[in-house]
């Protein structure tokens, strides 16, 4: 073959073998993203994540495949799940809850691990400190202790008599007593509770039939008010909750707009649905090669005050005008 005929065959191999590399070097690589979550099912926070995800490119069943995995209720079924989402090799982990973490890490301390809102990273073991986790796990933290106050001074201002309230809180999953959220929740109340002169009566429920035996202890104890932790059975049984608390006339605070759009009198809380969005952006970073051990848990950054009107008056409450100035949202 002389130099010519060689350097027309280099040519047109070349041609034809240049799309093909083109091609390979453009196929996007197929994430695996691993859902684990004690819940029910989808919420406006887990539809916020996916279109999050779209917008930063991350196109389900095109470039990621999302393995949803929802225990409905069943806590003691979230080991067997979170193994499988390790057989499964999924490339990360996005949890629901402070549980379904400390579950995730105790099957894998390898894939990277990202919760929306955790409740105390570092007093449930997940993290070694809030700026630098130092293991797997990673996300935002809702551990805001003046939330607990603002709770009862809100109460307060609705039912200036207030001396008695209960709190519905998560029981632990394994063992005797509450949840790790939970107890941080009622940690917190301890000291505004003491300044208010305010008696706080703690009522655990694990399941969706300790509800109604929680309200049935709570009117034996003459609780004037509710405060409602925000977790998979509290938000799964929201209205059943806010009808239970109408029935015996319980002003009721949420973490949560989700429950006050229930038929809930008030929340106040963190926007879990941007926070959410914010889970996706750390799943991205991540994606990109950073690492959790190095990324600090953050802080939410938005808060909502949500209160019921229709609810006030099925309770025969006067909100107070200069509250409902302050409210981002009433439902009339």
């Amino acid at each position: 073959m002389n130099r010519r005929n060689a350097l027309v065959v280099l040519f047109v191999f070349g041609s034809v073998a240049a799309p093909w590399r083109s091609f390979a070097q453009q196929q996007p690589m197929l994430w695996r993203l691993g859902y684990l979550s004690p819940g029910s099912g989808p919420s406006d926070a887990t539809h916020s994540f996916v279109r999050r995800l779209r917008e930063l490119g991350y196109i389900e069943n095109r470039n990621i495949v999302i393995e949803w995995r929802w225990a409905a209720g069943d806590v003691t079924r979230l080991p067997r799940m979170a193994s499988d989402l390790v057989r499964l090799n999924v490339d990360l982990i996005l949890v629901g809850t402070n549980y379904a973490a400390e579950v995730a890490r105790g099957a894998t301390r390898t894939i990277p691990i990202v919760i929306p809102g955790a409740a105390d990273p570092v007093g449930s073991g997940l993290a070694e400190s809030l700026a630098r986790p130092g293991g797997n796990v990673t996300g935002l933290s809702v551990m805001v202790p003046e939330l607990a106050g603002k709770k009862l001074q809100l109460l307060r201002e609705i039912v200036p008599q207030l001396r008695r309230v209960a709190v519905l809180a998560l029981a632990h999953a394994t063992e005797p007593g509450f949840a790790t959220g939970a107890r941080l929740l009622l940690d917190q109340l301890r000291q505004p509770a003491r300044q208010l002169g305010i008696a706080i009566l703690p009522q655990a429920a694990g399941v969706a039939a300790d509800v109604p035996t929680a309200f049935a202890a709570m009117h034996r104890e003459k609780a004037q008010a509710l405060i409602v932790q925000a977790n998979s059975l509290t938000f799964d049984h929201r209205k059943r909750i806010a009808e239970l608390a109408a029935r015996q006339n319980l002003p009721t605070i949420y973490d949560l707009k989700f429950a006050t759009e229930a038929g809930g009198l008030i929340s106040y809380g963190p926007d879990i649905v941007e926070m959410y969005r914010r889970a996706a952006e750390i799943v991205d970073k991540v994606f990109k090669g950073a690492k959790p051990a190095d990324m600090p848990f953050e802080q939410p950054t938005k808060y909502e005050l949500v209160i019921n009107l229709k609810s006030a008056k099925a309770l025969g409450l006067n909100i107070p005008r200069s509250l409902l100035l302050r409210a981002d949202q009433v439902i009339e």
